[in-house]
């Protein structure tokens, strides 16, 4: 994936703002900026009242920043004391660092899911990489990430990828071209790393592996990455990621589409065995 992560009274600086806002931040924002509008409130009015600068108010309102407690009573008492923002601040959150904000959803989502299924044409999916060729992916990101972001990408995924280990009784499937593996990101030490880490991370009964070989002559998901999951209520839901964005697909036509060419496709990839021993093969001419 792609990088996506005051005192009581005082107005904050712009160095303290969220530097990747979260979906309850923004929600709660815009419920702010609706009840002061409703008051007939202007943003430096509103402002005064709750004892904060316009700035500030702005901020909050767009969901770039954390209020504080103050500032949720002050703007309650200045609202109307309907209580709905101290509701709603109980459930505040910060953006998850190192996760894009596009994708948040579906990471949620991952971690609930009775099953789960990826496509990938363009690199190694996240839950395989290994570390190394982790920070390979987030070395070529452009524009070049500081240091501090990489460290944030590397973290949330590594930490994404427990889901792995600690869910031994969720089936997890992953189609991979072999070409995502003969690409030597990040040179040969990286790729040897990985391609080890993969066949380890594979092996357990519950992660089954396919590869499509570049000589295959039929390919149903040309269109791109896919992942399927299917939620503990019985629900069928995709994503679909591209260019900095990715689209969470909940409609029922679309989604059985979607599944039945990661079905054709498992008919066209190498079977779990076969790919095994391709990976074996490449790994032994690196």
């Amino acid at each position: 994936m792609t990088v996506v992560e005051g005192d009581a009274g005082a107005v904050c600086g712009d160095g303290e703002r969220e530097p990747d806002p979260s979906d309850s931040l923004r929600t709660f924002g815009a419920v702010v900026q609706a009840l002061r509008e409703h008051a007939g409130l202007s943003r430096v009015e509103f402002g005064t009242r709750v004892r904060f600068s316009k700035h500030t108010v702005e901020s909050v309102e767009l969901g770039r920043r954390m209020p504080d407690e103050a500032f949720v009573e002050r703007a309650e008492e200045a609202l109307g004391n309907t209580g709905a923002l101290r509701k709603a601040a109980r459930h505040l959150s910060r953006g998850e660092p190192g996760l894009a904000a596009w994708f948040r959803r579906w990471a949620r989502l991952e971690k609930v899911a009775v099953s789960l299924c990826t496509y990938e044409c363009r690199l190694v999916p996240g839950l395989l990489q290994s570390e190394p060729y982790v920070r390979a992916v987030f070395d070529n990101s452009i524009p070049l990430l500081t240091d501090e972001q990489v460290e944030a990408q590397v973290a949330a995924r590594l930490d994404r990828q427990r889901m792995l280990r600690e869910r031994p009784h969720v089936p997890f499937s992953f189609i991979v071209e072999e070409s995502v593996f003969r690409r030597r990101l990040g040179g040969r030490e990286v790729m040897q790393t990985l391609l080890d880490h993969v066949l380890e991370h594979s092996a357990p009964r519950n992660v089954t592996l396919q590869v499509v070989p570049l000589e295959a002559e039929s390919h149903s998901c040309l269109d791109g990455p896919l992942q399927l999951l299917e939620t503990p209520e019985g629900k069928r839901l995709a994503y679909s990621e591209g260019q900095q964005n990715g689209r969470l697909i909940s409609g029922s036509p679309e989604v059985s589409l979607l599944h039945q060419r990661y079905d054709t496709l498992r008919s066209q990839a190498l079977n779990p065995k076969e790919s095994r021993g391709l990976l074996e093969r490449l790994r032994g001419e690196l």
